[in-house]
């Protein structure tokens, strides 16, 4: 990770940052912090420890002269995955935790924010203004998180609340077109230094690509919904055998949010359960779904390379974009040691990248290098298709 920032800078945008957090909370009641419907799905109470948990104990406690954590058995409760910082809760159990209360959990933001303000009040390194940097954009990638979350727990409840939150996506009523590109030799990588960039984007490398067309936009809830009734959900020629065997023992016939009711699509929306926009891009599909109707298609999903070489051409930015691209390190990639070398390369295995941004990306994530990366069975990002031939 790399990134030249100003102290006074960094201290304006960490106490912002800190902010947007609590205030995509704002319309939550104390009974929704605590929520866990499926293990990979986070309570929002939990995350709100656990980026505080990352200032105090990458920061904080190593840096401050004087610094003393808020509370002994936090680490415990708020690391997530960095086994070289200790032992932590399964996080299957992270909902288990009616205490702390959601009051101690806002008391300890407050105690973190104010002392780490103050700390960046004074002289810090470059290292530490690397490490808080980092900070943010770890809190800016679970403020994407946290909406997911919380949709995933509201949209999985009989009366479909509605909330103050809502991500309106905007209509793909362009006809579909391809635009080309020729073969050739391509840079691949994050090459300006004076901006941050994660570890999984170094490595300037070159690729070779043949003549490729993308889709100038995303495919439809219309069109999707033509894939749904032409039987792709029964048709195991469409499908990989693990996607076959996922939607079948899991009975998936339809994106998630997706409900079928008096012979109308509907979905839930953070603003409750609506007709479906047919013109609206189809969203919360799996890399399975999307690879599924592709096929159909007789068409594919782009490569990460592909899809970072056209991007310029692309109006994306409305959701994440399955590509069908391992999760893999580039060449001359190089994990940093200890507990900050865990943040990536340990789950370059048995993911997929999607690449672009969505309406719930931090807008300084949005970046056509950055690579994000799901399991291929995932649904509850907010991930739709874009096409290629």
């Amino acid at each position: 990770m790399q990134t030249l920032i100003t102290q006074q800078t960094l201290k304006d945008r960490f106490l912002a940052v800190r902010y947007t957090t609590e205030t995509i909370c704002k319309s939550l009641e104390r009974d929704d912090y605590s929520v866990q419907p499926e293990a990979s799905v986070s309570p929002p109470k939990w995350h709100l420890g656990h980026t505080t948990w990352f200032f105090e104990q990458f920061v904080l406690s190593q840096f401050k002269p004087g610094y003393k954590n808020f509370h002994k058995d936090f680490s415990y409760c708020f690391n997530s995955y960095y086994n070289n910082v200790g032992s932590r809760i399964l996080r299957v159990n992270r909902s288990n935790m009616t205490r702390p209360t959601v009051d101690e959990i806002y008391n300890y933001r407050s105690y973190v924010s104010s002392h780490l303000a103050e700390f960046l009040e004074t002289e810090i390194s470059e290292e530490i203004k690397g490490l808080v940097e980092m900070g943010l954009q770890h809190e800016e990638q679970h403020q994407e998180l946290l909406v997911y979350d919380i949709k995933y727990i509201f949209g999985h409840q009989p009366l479909f609340p509605v909330l103050d939150t809502e991500i309106q996506l905007k209509s793909e009523e362009d006809d579909i077109e391809f635009i080309s590109v020729k073969e050739g030799i391509y840079e691949i990588g994050h090459k300006c230094n004076e901006t941050f960039c994660f570890d999984n984007e170094l490595g300037v490398h070159k690729v070779y690509l043949n003549d490729y067309k993308i889709a100038n936009r995303l495919v439809t809830n219309a069109e999707y919904i033509e894939f749904i009734e032409a039987g792709g959900y029964s048709n195991f020629n469409y499908w990989h055998a693990d996607g076959w065997t996922h939607i079948n023992e899991n009975n998936i016939t339809s994106p998630m949010y997706w409900h079928k009711q008096d012979g109308k699509w509907m979905y839930y929306t953070l603003k409750g359960l609506k007709e479906i926009d047919a013109n609206l891009p189809v969203n919360h599909v799996s890399f399975y779904e999307a690879w599924a109707y592709a096929e159909w298609k007789d068409l594919r999903l782009p490569t990460e390379f592909e899809w970072e070489i056209a991007s310029s051409q692309l109006n994306y930015g409305q959701l994440w974009e399955w590509t069908n691209s391992a999760y893999l390190p580039y060449p001359k990639y190089a994990k940093a040691d200890g507990a900050i070398g865990e943040y990536n390369g340990k789950f370059m295995v048995n993911t997929m990248v999607l690449r672009g941004s969505c309406l719930a990306t931090a807008s300084n994530h949005s970046r056509p290098t950055y690579r994000n990366f799901f399991t291929p069975e995932s649904q509850w990002q907010f991930s739709g298709i874009r096409l290629a031939k």
